[in-house]
């Protein structure tokens, strides 16, 4: 028996690229991993159900401690019986620190040791969040796995203050790991910082390994820099994670980041991205991205993509749904959200597939060719 609510069991190693096959389990269920995380910020994946999203395959969500801590309270969920139960969704949950949306407000916060003041996007109120404070509202919201209050560095920055943010980002992981009050039922992750110095990664890495947690993120990526960067960053963390916890690259769900991620050793992706260009009318196929709005659209009877079997594929023709989106519907968010989850919750399938049958970087080259990206 494991002294961990959540564990990684590794499955294969594929022999041409050295990404990983494996299985988190938690204790609302298992996923295998890779896995992609669909992003219900605020307790609802925007457009979907949970019904919706059990039948495209979804096992783990996401949800964001910042905005529910604000509305409608972590308090209010707790009483509600925790997350779960709220938003009716009886698998796998990961709630974030809420670290990223209150360095994102810029003129709106202020760091200290303590922790970092901000005021609220919505009324102006001001709040404190201290790693006690992060802890105790995971704790009420209740999943299965939530992250440690870090410092997000943003990008670029000086080299000494990334030094000076990761340091306080591993102070801040013990004192969220002496105020975790359910690590019997909730597993916390501690997050990898150091900006785009190889060095500072690689001394993030050691400091937040160090301590013996269940999972480890690779933080403070995919926010702006160029993507050879992003990857050779990730060369230099992952080899120095243990091997079996799960690893988490956050924020990051383009198709060629997934891929090239996955290539890397990461085990678990969460992205706002599939969601936020499906709401603005923007679909992923196999054959790259297409603006439904488009007028050339107009009489296309075809559906989105040919090779994708999602109840929107099924049914409904890129004609109809461009109708739906000139015409304001509320269909046309549901339709195109479903059809964008679902297809790179399938894109991750192939890359387990891959994996198993050791021949990745063959499916990578195959699926950028027709995606329309450059190798």
């Amino acid at each position: 028996m494991s002294k961990y609510p959540v564990t990684y069991q590794h499955i294969h190693t594929c022999k041409q690229s050295g990404a990983r096959l494996g299985i988190v389990h938690t204790p609302h269920g298992s996923f295998e991993t890779p896995v992609f995380m669909p992003v219900g910020t605020a307790a609802t994946v925007k457009g979907m159900t949970p019904r919706d999203l059990k039948e495209i395959g979804a096992n783990i969500i996401l949800s964001n401690t910042y905005h529910l801590y604000l509305r409608p309270s972590d308090e209010l969920v707790a009483e509600a019986g925790g997350l779960h139960k709220f938003m009716n969704w009886d698998r796998s949950i990961l709630t974030d620190s809420g670290g990223f949306q209150v360095f994102s407000l810029n003129t709106l916060r202020k760091i200290t040791e303590e922790g970092v003041a901000f005021r609220s996007h919505i009324d102006g109120s001001s709040h404190l969040f201290t790693p006690e404070k992060v802890m105790s509202i995971e704790n009420n919201l209740g999943a299965d796995i939530i992250m440690a209050f870090d410092e997000c560095a943003p990008y670029p920055a000086e080299r000494s203050y990334i030094d000076d943010s990761l340091l306080r980002t591993t102070r801040w992981l013990e004192r969220c790991i002496n105020s975790h009050e359910r690590s019997n039922e909730q597993a916390l992750f501690g997050i990898i910082q150091g900006g785009m110095y190889k060095d500072l990664r690689i001394k993030s890495t050691k400091q937040i390994t160090s301590y013996d947690l269940p999972g480890y993120a690779i933080g403070g990526l995919s926010v702006g820099e160029p993507a050879g960067l992003m990857y050779e960053m990730l060369e230099h963390v992952t080899p120095l994670m243990p091997f079996d916890k799960p690893r988490y690259l956050m924020g990051v769900g383009t198709p060629d980041y997934l891929i090239e991620g996955a290539i890397r050793g990461i085990d678990m992706f969460d992205c706002v991205l599939p969601t936020r260009i499906a709401r603005n009318g923007t679909v992923m196929t196999s054959k790259g991205r297409v603006i439904i709005r488009d007028a050339k659209y107009s009489k296309d009877f075809t559906p989105l993509d040919a090779e994708c079997d999602c109840y929107t594929c099924r049914n409904f023709t890129r004609a109809y749904i461009r109708h739906l989106f000139k015409n304001d519907e509320i269909l046309a968010l549901n339709l195109a959200t479903l059809h964008n989850l679902k297809f790179l919750l399938d894109l991750m399938a192939k890359i387990r597939q891959s994996i198993k049958e050791d021949r990745l970087l063959d499916f990578k080259n195959e699926f950028y060719e027709k995606y329309g990206y450059s190798k």
